[in-house]
This record gives structure tokens, sequence and C-alpha cells, in this order.
């Protein structure tokens, strides 16, 4: 399990262009046949202006993680 946080990430793993908002939040299957994760960067959620929307985009990247940690808690190693 690799979680890619950010789009940076995300194209470096996935090898391709990535828009984070359509990839993020499920499971990918990587080129080496490996599960991964998208979600957005920390930074992101710092540069939101409106504070209720950065609250909602925070909110939904603690789930993008604990969804992936789920993910590792059925079998993943570590």
């Amino acid at each position: 399990m690799i979680i890619a946080i950010g789009g940076t990430a995300a194209r470096s793993l996935l090898g391709r262009a990535v828009t984070v908002a359509q990839e993020r939040g499920r499971s990918l299957t990587l080129p080496d046949g490996g599960e991964g994760w998208v979600t957005v960067h920390p930074s992101y959620l710092l540069r939101r202006c409106d504070r209720q929307e950065a609250e909602r985009q925070f909110s939904l990247f603690v789930q993008d993680l604990r969804a992936a940690s789920s993910r590792v808690g059925e079998g993943w190693v570590v």
C-alpha cells in the first residue's frame, strides 16, 4: 500500500498525469500490481481561504487516510 500525498506524488507513482479530485478516495492498481491511494497534499488544506471549505476538505483527507488504513487492516503487510 502506497499513499500518494498530492498530485506530484500521484503522477510519479502512477506514471501518468493525475487529477487528485478524480482519483482520491479509492484503491488504484499500481504499475507493479501493488495497491495505491491518492489524496490531497496537506498544504492544499492550508491554502483554503474559506474556513468551511477547509474543514470539509480536511474531513475528506481524514476519510481518505482511514479508508486506506482499513485496507491495510484487511491483511496487507506493512
